[in-house]
């Protein structure tokens, strides 16, 4: 029988990574601990594989598992010298959940188990505490039943609330041992009327529901939720971790908390945390009681808390990371529960990788791979403007839990939160959030709580996912039923309502009612522009470049950045108020000299669009796309059309006006040109306009259109380069199946090219002329495609919707069933289907180089920016990927972590 069962302290398997693989994160590290020699409660721990036996076994622990379970406990019994369910000495245990990577909150616990009608009466005798022992037992009691027999809380918070209320109380330290036991009755009763028996006596009893509950948590809505936003396979399983119990609750000399090595809202290099005295572990982080910060142990407990430091600097030294830890202090003597690597934003990620480096405890390669691509994202959040928070009203301030401005409508749950994000940003406004919250927190733009701290829920989660969050806003009154929050504000009460706008400052916990303005922040300077050169020079001379049209654009992503244009989007050029007009004129014309005469208006503005994309690129290649769309999306809509015929007759003078200038034709031309116009949008309309006559095929139809988009092209080169700009274009065909659609194309752009590069006495200016592969035949006859492309760049949007055969646009419908049922692992439109696209992109360029040894690869697909897609864009020896100005950090970070495992895998296999 192999072992499953591992006592705090004794060996494990080798290394750290299997220590995680076998005993969970926290597991792992109380079992470090413990050997260290720190302060820790001893227990043990059933390995994470016990939870897939368990489900397989159809939800029970095989028998041979429990004996080594029991045999672990008879070993901590031996340690501390107490007995589970003894009448005299019994002991107590916690029950804690603990996955190889960290899901905080979203999986269960249960504390004080161990407790029964006789238990209880002899912790009440051996503490000399009577009121404390019935608290504890309270406590388990509901925390059991919620977890184990999922009776809901507001239940048992009734009954508290109505003992209050008949002792004439207001707080729960108030209630004497007479009155816990009195609602500890009543929770019996409760629990009787629920599950229809008595609440268990036998604590081995209790034990093994406990455990099994713990392991049917991992597949509760919450973690399956966790684990599917933050990329954490399924079958990982949780371990169960079984500590012996101290307890923070034993009066004024104990305390609970819990706390960082360093900041990990902002990664400041500054002790971090809170604790409460006379509590237990959930009351700090649970939000209901707002704790004081952990500089003020220094003050209550002085020795306890310079233990904590010293102990808390030993474990990030050891670790080599932030560590974030919990700790209780019972009757003056401090215990560690648990420490891990701590949870942090991207600004404080950046932060502490670059200052561990300057600190000696890690090396540049090592900061580069600690910081995840996209946690970068968080660096690039707006600010809010300081100049126009002066028309705001400042409703208060609560703590500053996670940085970033956030501007939203105020929503009170998190299904309201979904529902209301798809039509406008929301901010999530709650007393204090709970676990079951995580979906309407994920699509939130800010949340702000009432009650909690630093270390609250609401604040940990945040912080992990990148959103700003103010926490602890205590003046705020958040009324859920009445949906309204309301402060006193100079005097005068303040109420806002559901749908409101509010504003956020998650950086210094400022809350303000409207809608405030905010400012880009900058990129080039300070920890990230430090650690980015570090990713630089890993990433070596794999590029990133950026999908920009406009000039505007091209110099955001030169500032993120960017090594160029991978992708201009001509066609998002022709939809300006003054171009639009001569894109309809040219697709109204009836023949070649009427198209001709409306394309030659829009040169000069396609010329001076190029001119400013080069002058921004100075130096760096810009890789221009010829027209893709279909000529029906620059028209209007048919059924629009078809209306507006129908209502002319019968409309007024200002509707008829209205029409007219909507489709810029004089009142008198509606009558005649309203019909001409659905005429030739119905000769457009296409059964399948994605597979329909576009990109090269527009360009083979109507070669004027190819021409003279070249035309502007190698004018703005000749225009820009005289003026000392170094220019280097790369003319992108798009949509071919063969050779044969790019060397038509081909054929007309290096005709204009050597054309007007002539007349400007330009003959030696470089260009090329290449493909974009977004069809499965044109990379599966890549080889004689290269004969005529200079360049290839995948169009992985397109060619995941022509790969398999699924529209973007409908797949979003059925997406959820799909990734629920596991029939995708990922949106493939996001994550690149390495299996399927990859296999053929793969294809593509390894037959493309047989062909064309230098032939430079790259992709402008959205999969571009995505870490995974560039890691896989890496391997198969692209040149260089492309994606949206505002995720080039985020490529430029993914391609150098790929870059160092990769030298990692060859020195490995070496």
């Amino acid at each position: 029988m192999s072992k499953y069962v591992y006592s705090f302290g004794n060996g494990t398997a080798d290394g750290e990574g299997k220590m995680k693989d076998i005993l969970g994160g926290k597991g792992a590290n109380l079992a470090e601990m413990s050997r260290a020699g720190v302060p820790v409660p001893p227990g043990f721990t059933i390995a994470c594989q016990v939870c897939n036996l368990y489900f397989e076994a159809g939800n029970r622990v095989p028998e041979e598992i429990t004996e080594q379970m029991y045999e672990a406990l008879g070993i901590l019994e031996g340690r501390i010298g107490k007995r589970l369910g003894d009448a005299d000495n019994p002991l107590l245990v916690s029950v804690r959940s603990g996955a190889k990577f960290s899901m905080p909150g979203m999986m269960d616990t249960i504390l004080n188990l161990g407790l029964n009608d006789k238990s209880v009466k002899a912790v009440a005798k051996l503490t000399g505490d009577e009121r404390f022992a019935y608290d504890c037992y309270r406590r388990f009691i509901q925390m059991f039943s919620g977890v184990v027999l999922e009776i809901a809380k507001d239940e048992f918070e009734h009954i508290i609330e109505g003992r209050k209320k008949k002792v004439r109380v207001k707080l729960d330290t108030q209630l004497s041992a007479a009155d816990w036991q009195a609602v500890i009755e009543e929770y019996k009763k409760l629990v009787k009327k629920h599950s229809g028996r008595e609440f268990p006596q036998d604590c081995k009893q209790q034990l093994e529901m406990a455990r099994d509950a713990v392991f049917r948590s991992w597949n509760n809505d919450r973690a399956i939720y966790y684990r599917n936003m933050n990329k954490i396979p399924h079958d990982l399983g949780t371990a169960v971790n079984v500590q012996a119990m101290v307890f923070g609750n034993m009066g004024e000399t104990s305390a609970t908390g819990v706390g960082f090595t360093r900041n990990p809202a902002t990664g400041e290099n500054k002790f971090y945390g809170e604790f409460l005295v006379n509590a237990q572990g959930e009351d700090v982080v649970a939000g209901i009681r707002t704790p004081r910060p952990i500089e003020e142990l220094g003050k209550v407990m002085p020795e306890v808390y310079q233990q904590l430091r010293d102990i808390t600097a030993m474990l990030e030294k050891h670790y080599r990371d932030i560590q974030d830890f919990e700790f209780t202090v019972e009757k003056n003597k401090l215990w560690m529960l648990q420490t891990r690597n701590g949870k942090r934003t991207g600004p404080a990620a950046v932060r502490i990788a670059v200052e561990m480096v300057h600190e000696g405890l890690i090396n540049k390669k090592e900061a580069v791979m600690r910081v995840e691509p996209a946690q970068l994202d968080q660096l690039l959040h707006p600010m809010l403007d300081g100049k126009a928070l002066k028309s705001l009203t400042k409703l208060g301030k609560g703590l500053p839990a996670s940085p970033g401005a956030a501007v939203g409508r105020i929503v009170f749950t998190a299904d309201h939160a979904v529902e209301q994000s798809k039509k406008a940003p929301v901010v999530l406004v709650r007393k204090e959030t709970v676990p079951d919250d995580i979906h309407g927190m994920e699509v939130a733009k800010g949340i702000l709580t009432s009650r909690g701290g630093m270390t609250s829920h609401a604040a940990v989660v945040a912080r992990g996912m990148g959103t700003p969050c103010v926490a602890g806003a205590e003046s705020i009154s958040v009324e859920e039923r009445s949906q309204t929050i309301s402060v006193v504000v100079d005097g005068k009460k303040v109420t806002l309502k559901e749908g409101d706008w509010l504003s956020l400052d998650g950086s210094t916990g400022d809350i303000y009612a409207g809608q405030a303005h905010t400012l880009e922040p900058d990129p080039t300077s300070g920890v990230l522009a430090e650690f980015m050169s570090w990713a630089d020079a890993f990433r070596g001379k794999f590029g990133v470049r950026a999908n920009a049209d406009i000039p505007r654009d091209a110099k955001q992503a030169r500032k993120f950045g960017a090594e160029g244009i991978g992708l201009c989007r001509t066609e998002h050029m022709f939809f300006g108020e003054d171009r639009l007009p001569h894109v309809q004129a040219m697709i109204l014309a009836d023949d070649e000299k009427g198209r001709r005469k409306a394309l030659q208006k829009l040169l000069p503005m396609q010329r001076a669009d190029f001119a400013g994309l080069f002058k921004a690129m100075d130096g760096f290649p810009v890789v221009i796309r010829t027209l893709d769309p279909p000529l029906h999306e620059f028209v209007p809509k048919r059924e629009d059309l078809m209306v507006d015929i129908a209502k002319l007759p019968h409309a007024d003078v200002k509707t008829k006006k209205d029409m007219a200038a909507r489709y810029r034709m004089t009142v008198g031309e509606l009558k005649k040109g309203l019909p001409e116009l659905l005429k030739r949008v119905e000769q457009l309309h296409e059964f399948n306009p994605m597979l329909g006559h576009r990109g090269c095929r527009l360009g083979i139809t109507y070669p004027e259109i190819t021409e003279m988009q070249a035309r502007a092209i190698f004018e703005a080169v000749a225009q820009v380069a005289k003026k000392g700009v170094k220019v280097i274009p790369e003319v992108m065909i798009p949509l071919i199946g063969g050779v044969e659609e790019l060397q038509n194309q081909k054929s007309i752009v290096k005709k204009v090219a050597d054309e007007v590069l002539g007349k400007a006495g330009m003959q030696d200016q470089e260009y090329m002329i290449g493909t974009m592969i977004e069809i499965p035949r044109a990379a599966l006859t890549a080889d004689r495609v290269a004969a005529e492309a200079e360049f290839f760049s995948f169009g992985t949007n397109d060619l995941t919707q022509t790969t398999m055969g699924l529209s973007r646009d409908d797949y979003a419908s059925f997406s959820k069933d799909y990734q629920e049922k596991k029939i995708f692992k990922a949106d493939p439109f996001a994550v690149l289907d390495q299996e399927g696209v990859g296999k053929l992109v793969k294809y593509g360029v390894e037959n493309g180089r047989a062909t064309r040894p230098d032939l430079e690869i790259g992709i402008c697909g959205e999969h571009g920016g995505e870490p995974s897609s560039v890691e896989f864009c890496f391997r198969v020896g692209m040149n260089y990927v492309s994606c949206s100005p505002y995720r080039v950090p985020i490529a430029r970070l993914a391609a150098a972590q790929a870059a160092i495992s990769d030298k990692s895998e060859v020195a490995r296999t070496a």
